[in-house]
């Protein structure tokens, strides 16, 4: 799909082949306070996922993609959709990127196709992100690409003893 084709990466559908990529990335604890998660995935579990990743969005809800560099064919990372909501042309998007293929600008350019596949093919009006504000990369990101914070949850988040706030980002398709 052209729209989902970047000059250095490509967002593409999850394979059954992603299966040790998915069990890598759900399972580095690092990653748990973005993805909300408290306990490792099995392998059955994530296969089971993947069996049933072909699901249409409006049909899901959500929408995972891997962020695959061009030059390597390697996955570093994955974007999503989710809340999808036909209704009101909205969708909340997730983005991470492995540590090891960060700072690259793989990141904003994911996002950046994100944001026009939603805006074109799904005909979204607007797309939010939560992020805690001591995210600087993903506050800087989501910046960049012209979300606006439009609220704040107090103490919405409670990590390794520790109550952060969550801020609101959205963009609106003009």
């Amino acid at each position: 799909m052209h729209t989902l084709t970047g000059t250095y990466i490509n967002l593409r559908a999850l394979e059954p082949e992603d299966l040790e990529f998915l069990f890598q990335i759900e399972n580095n604890e690092l990653f748990w306070e973005v993805s909300h998660t408290q306990a490792p995935f099995s392998k059955f579990l994530l296969k089971q996922y993947l069996e049933n990743s072909h699901l249409d969005i409006y049909e899901a809800k959500q929408l995972r993609l891997v962020i695959e560099e061009k030059s390597t064919n390697k996955s570093v990372g994955m974007i999503d959709l989710f809340d999808f909501n036909p209704q009101h042309k909205r969708a909340g998007i997730g983005i991470l990127v492995h540590p090891n293929s960060q700072h690259k600008g793989l990141a904003s350019e994911a996002l950046q196709l994100l944001i026009k596949y939603c805006f074109t093919h799904l005909q979204l009006h607007q797309l939010y992100a939560n992020i805690t504000d001591d995210n600087h990369n993903s506050l800087h990101l989501f910046q960049k690409h012209n979300f606006k914070q439009i609220g704040i949850k107090k103490d919405w988040t409670y990590h390794k003893g520790v109550y952060k706030n969550e801020l609101l980002f959205q963009l609106i398709n003009e």
